[in-house]
């Protein structure tokens, strides 16, 4: 599966009380081509129950599913698998998953970091925050010209994540976004009509670029 168009990213805070599988399928049926499921806690039953049915969406709207930093799950489901910079080794994971999984890499605003998750066997790059994010308010900033960079370097499809809006994303995928990483633009919405309408409108971008 080509790596372009919208990349939805779960949030275990705005998609509480219920709204996980049918926000989701939202976003999926709005066109989002690949989904992170990021959960941060220790409930590992209800992480495993809720990635076999985050699997079963996507496999059934044609997307793929990558879940954060948890080989285990990963493996265990025959799932992708996206690695920040504290996450672990990428070329072990790869080593474990195979040449066909699905493993990405966040390098935030750095080249380096981009060469060495290339090396080491990363499906695509991740590069941000590009704007303010409220999920990750701290992290380090990366500017749109390293897009434009990266894109001359690598063969890999870029993400660009970090406080993406549809105001503005076309910048980020005119500069070399292969995709882009939405959590709150998408999520944050009155009902899943809501997220489907903005999914919808995050993947008509990648038409008209």
């Amino acid at each position: 599966m080509k790596l372009r168009g919208l990349y939805a990213i779960t949030d275990s805070q705005l998609l509480q009380g219920g709204k996980l599988l049918p926000y989701v399928e939202a976003a999926l049926k709005g066109g989002a081509r690949l989904l992170q499921y990021r959960d941060k806690s220790n409930e590992d039953a209800r992480r495993l129950r809720e990635t076999e049915a985050l699997r079963d969406l996507c496999l059934r709207h044609g997307a793929q599913l990558i879940v954060n930093d948890d080989l285990e799950l990963a493996m265990r489901l025959g799932v992708g698998l996206h690695l920040g910079q504290q996450d672990g080794s990428l070329s072990a994971a790869r080593a474990l998953l195979g040449p066909k999984a699905l493993i990405g890499a966040t390098c935030h605003g750095q080249l380096e970091l981009a060469e060495q998750a290339a090396a080491d066997g990363a499906s695509y790059l991740a590069f941000g925050r590009f704007f303010d994010s409220s999920t990750k308010p701290g992290a380090p900033p990366a500017s749109p010209e390293l897009l434009e960079e990266a894109r001359a370097r690598f063969s890999q499809p870029l993400v660009a994540i970090g406080g993406v809006t549809l105001d503005n994303a076309p910048g980020l995928i005119a500069r070399g976004a292969a995709m882009v990483a939405v959590i709150h633009a998408l999520f944050a919405a009155e009902n899943p009509a809501e997220v489907e309408r903005r999914a919808q409108a995050f993947s008509q971008l990648f038409a008209d670029s």
